[in-house]
């Protein structure tokens, strides 16, 4: 296990994190009192693509207009008047 101080490890960043990578504990500490430890990123695991399927029903005219709100940007239509 390394213990490096901040300003230390401002320094080495990139010396750390290869240490990391390579399976060496590295712990960054304050006036010798450790405060966190630098760790390897581990991949959360591939998105699972269609998990509502069957749960929600979306209307078939989801993008479709609807008059009242036309009418409420734009004013009564031609037509109407």
């Amino acid at each position: 296990m390394v213990i490096v101080n901040i300003s230390e490890a401002k320094t080495n960043l990139s010396k750390l994190v290869n240490l990391v990578h390579h399976g060496e504990r590295v712990v960054i500490a304050k006036n010798n009192l450790p405060l966190v430890e630098l760790v390897k990123h581990l991949p959360e695991g591939k998105r699972t693509l269609g998990l509502l399927e069957g749960k929600i029903d979306i209307p078939d005219d989801l993008i479709g207009e609807d008059a009242e709100i036309n009418e409420m940007f734009y004013g009564p239509d031609e037509a109407q008047r």
